[in-house]
């Protein structure tokens, strides 16, 4: 008999059954498709040439060139504000409190670690970050070097004292309170790096049950874990903590100047972007009364004057504004796309259109019933949007689209929605993917991606865990983020009493392998039909066809005779396939066969073609 040519369709399909995705693609792990064939994706290397650790969970990267065309990065933690340039990285988390000279003074205690701070109305958290300056010493171990640095402090005691940890334990002499001069130098209280719905105590209206019987879900209060968001503004860059105040970084001024806050604008929104051409500040889910964070409405959209992000309140002399959204109870996200700005709430997506005096801006609604399930969980790639949900993937190309998606039901039953907000939508545009990152339903933390070809309608799956993602264009690879979260190395710079949780940086599409480790990459067919299906076939032999094969990679074939039969591998399985493989004797018998490729070591690479088989009929025996 001839050789049979089993030719594969693009794609992992898991809505299907196993013998329902015949002639496709199952289940794969680093693994992407392109001209139709599926591929081993690039390998990742550290990002600056060399490992370093940021304190806490990244949220978001932004990448940009200052006007003398110098590149930078910015990437905002649950804890801090980072940017890079130049090979250094600088803590430019903005700055909440400076105390008056004397207003922070310290007790110890013999053979203790543990330091009492009192401050009145130290506004700080467990978690906090505090610099000590011009403090004296205690009088023995606690010298000035040890106290004037900066620390994290371990535990709020109450409004007026908390503790920090000393890297030396105090000794009998220590009895001193840091004198007169001491100032205590704050930085924005951190946020969370899980979300979670709080049924505590305090959780609902007074008399809402009775004792001992739990809440509904309807009456609990949803804590979201911590994300900024960024923007360009000229070469400067405006930082949104989402829920938050919102900040400038002056790229002037280098990653040694922290940022601060943007004075006229609203403390508190959901988002932020600027609009172009004609660059208003558009603050989203923000507030009706500027500087009063109790008058937030989440479906409120309000706009700066012109070419001014300090000037919000509108008058007859400026083009400042506001308007406020009706389908949903939230915005969620908003992003630029061709001609118009995007809004999506947690139900519908709005169009905003710069439309001149009077009124600067139009808003008309473009869809319903279509949500979105996070701050990051939208891109725009070339005018055409994308974005996930919390039960189903949508487009936008000038009407909303429901993709259809192979992957549904495996992504969206096994995510957890309590965990939306660290969502992220990647591009990488090299290979035409939009990528979205997402926590599994047992996981509090992103530990799976589901991407889609947008040139070829495909989709593919995975494990690689990235928190957030920056597309090439200032630098000449991708940029992204994984958490750890039980690492405790030392960050950039020198924390005491720092506890766990880091984020590193990585470039993507570097190399073959993952900062030198093996990637283990495959990809399984599902059963499929040896010939016509109605008759037992006895493959001798398949011919394989890779392309850019580069080191070993491993082949194998399961068959039954019947879809719900138990599959098992010839007595030859697995089949090792070098670069030089010409042809493979198999010994296989079977109705049914499914294919599995894989790649466990450093340095390899492939790319697969067209399988061929020799078969010829054949009996049960």
């Amino acid at each position: 008999m001839s050789y049979l040519r089993l030719a594969l369709k693009p794609g992992i399909d898991k809505q299907n059954t196993e013998y329902g995705a015949e002639g496709g693609w199952t289940d794969a792990d680093f693994v992407r498709f392109r001209y139709g064939l599926p591929e081993k994706t690039g390998g990742w290397t550290f990002f600056g040439t060399s490992l370093v650790y940021l304190v806490g969970m990244a949220s978001d990267i932004f990448t940009w060139n200052s006007l003398t065309g110098v590149p930078y990065a910015l990437v905002g933690t649950n804890r801090k504000l980072y940017a890079f340039n130049g090979g250094t990285w600088g803590d430019i988390t903005p700055i909440r409190l400076v105390s008056s000279a004397g207003a922070a003074t310290f007790a110890a205690t013999n053979g203790s670690t543990s330091i009492t701070v009192t401050q009145a109305a130290h506004g700080a958290v467990t978690g906090d970050f505090v610099t000590f300056s011009a403090a004296a010493s205690l009088g023995g171990a606690i010298t000035a070097t040890v106290l004037n640095q900066e620390y994290q402090i371990t535990l709020v005691l109450t409004a007026n004292t908390y503790r920090i940890t000393s890297p030396v334990a105090a000794n009998a002499s220590d009895v001193g309170n840091g004198g007169a001069l001491t100032i205590a130098t704050y930085q924005i209280n951190v946020g969370s790096d899980v979300s979670y719905f709080d049924f505590g105590w305090g959780i609902g209206t007074w008399n809402l049950s009775t004792w001992g019987t739990p809440r509904p879900p309807s009456t609990g209060l949803q804590l979201t874990s911590r994300v900024w968001q960024f923007d360009g503004f000229g070469e400067d860059v405006v930082c949104q903590l989402v829920d938050g105040s919102i900040y400038l970084f002056d790229t002037s001024l280098g990653t040694a100047v922290r940022a601060t806050v943007i004075s006229g604008a609203p403390t508190k929104s959901k988002y932020a972007l600027v609009s172009t051409p004609d660059r208003h500040l558009v603050c989203l889910g923000t507030e009706t009364t500027i500087g009063s964070p109790n008058t937030v409405d989440p479906m409120f959209v309000r706009f700066s004057n012109q070419e001014d992000i300090n000037t919000f309140t509108e008058s007859a002399t400026n083009t400042a504004g506001g308007q406020r959204l009706t389908d949903g109870s939230r915005i969620v996200t908003a992003i630029r796309s061709r001609g118009q700005i995007l809004i999506l709430t947690d139900t519908s997506l709005h169009g905003m259109q710069y439309v001149g005096p009077p009124y600067t801006f139009g808003f008309t609604q473009l869809g319903a019933n279509c949500g979105c399930i996070g701050p990051h969980a939208a891109v725009d790639v070339n005018g055409v949007s994308f974005w996930m949900g919390s039960e189903a993937f949508y487009m936008f190309d000038g009407s909303v689209k429901k993709l259809a998606c192979t992957v549904q039901d495996y992504v969206f039953k096994d995510l957890n929605v309590v965990q939306g907000a660290k969502v992220f939508a990647g591009v990488n545009s090299q290979f035409n993917e939009v990528t979205w990152w997402y926590c599994s339903f047992t996981s509090d933390y992103i530990d799976r991606y589901v991407s889609f070809n947008y040139l070829e309608g495909v989709w593919s799956i995975g494990t690689m865990a990235r928190s957030a993602w920056a597309d090439i264009g200032t630098y000449l690879r991708p940029v992204a983020t994984e958490y750890e979260p039980a690492e405790t190395a030392a960050s950039i710079t020198t924390i005491q009493g720092l506890t766990a949780g880091r984020s590193v940086l990585y470039n993507q599409e570097d190399g073959k392998n993952g900062n030198g480790a093996a990637i283990h990459a495959f990809i399984d067919s599902g059963y499929f039909d040896i010939g016509d299906g109605d008759s037992m076939l006895y493959m001798k032999r398949f011919i394989p066809d890779f392309k850019d094969q580069e080191g070993n990679l491993t082949v194998r074939l399961l068959l039954r005779p019947y879809p719900q039969a138990t599959a098992s591998p010839s007595s030859l399985d697995p089949y090792t396939i070098t670069p030089t493989t010409e042809k493979v004797d198999t010994r296989a018998r079977g109705r049914q066969i499914s294919v599995s490729i894989e790649s466990t070591d450093i340095d390899t690479n492939w790319r697969f073609g067209t399988l061929r088989v020799d078969v010829q009929p054949d009996g049960l025996r």
